[in-house]
């Protein structure tokens, strides 16, 4: 129970951080939004699973190559943020989250 509370704070935070990370690196590609919808965290804190919305979706892959391209940059600046927090921080992992995407395709659906 505490692990899973401590997991959840973490999560919370590391979601925060990138949110703001990518916000700040996103403002110099204009039109291009990146939000960090879901973060999960392994039980041993080693491991972070971040899920991103992306708009606008044509350029999800190529902005998901380019962040998967710069991913130790991405943990280097979460790092200097979090370093109080974390003893050590985890590895990053991104995934698109076409959460948005599905929910937009089921609306047309029904809209037929």
């Amino acid at each position: 129970m505490v692990q899973e509370t401590r997991q959840n704070k973490i999560s919370r935070l590391l979601q925060k951080e990138l949110s703001l990370i990518f916000q700040e690196q996103t403002r110099a590609t204009h039109g291009t939004m990146v939000s960090v919808t879901r973060v999960k965290i392994s039980p041993d804190l080693s491991i972070c699973t971040a899920y991103l919305s992306i708009f606008p979706s044509e350029k999800a892959e190529e902005m998901l190559e380019n962040i998967n391209a710069n991913v130790k940059s991405v943990r280097y600046e979460l790092g200097t943020r979090v370093r109080n927090q974390l003893r050590i921080i985890p590895e990053l992992r991104f995934f698109i989250d076409d959460s948005l995407d599905y929910i937009d395709r089921i609306d047309e659906l029904l809209k037929k």
